[in-house]
């Protein structure tokens, strides 16, 4: 099981360059752990590209469909005052925003605070700079 940041969710729902690589990522492990709000993260991507003309209301229907698949089976960090303080003191050692702190809150939640050799698949630079100091495993190695 890998953590997976919101940057590769939505790739696995809209056709983008780094769609090829998260699908390689999830046949090779289909457990997929993510931030409780990474279902609107993804919607919130979804409408952006409509207004940006980017996306048609057809491929966005298609995305949410995708989205739904993977809901039903992922493992959903939930938040609550011990991820909260976490986010927190993150903000406080590493220049993040809140929802990047708190998406890294919940990563170091799922593994219980063991990051060795714990995949976290993003493709943010500053999330990824930031779980790779705290010791995550970037996947994929070199971001697309």
């Amino acid at each position: 099981m890998r953590f997976w940041d919101t940057s590769a969710v939505v790739p696995l729902c809209i056709s983008e360059p780094a769609s090829v690589t998260v699908k390689t990522f999830l046949d090779s492990d289909p457990l997929i752990a993510v931030w409780w709000a990474t279902r609107t993260e993804c919607v919130s991507a979804f409408t952006r590209q409509i207004r940006e003309g980017s996306l048609s209301a057809v491929g966005e229907r298609q995305a949410r469909e995708v989205l739904e698949t993977l809901v039903r089976v992922w493992i959903e960090v939930q938040p609550g005052a011990t991820l909260r303080r976490t986010a927190e003191r993150l903000l406080a050692v590493h220049p993040l925003r809140a929802a990047d702190a708190l998406q890294l809150a919940a990563a170091l939640q799922w593994c219980r605070g063991q990051t060795t050799d714990q995949g976290f698949v993003s493709f943010d630079t500053r999330l990824r700079e930031t779980a790779y100091k705290e010791g995550f495993t970037l996947l994929p190695a070199e971001p697309t």
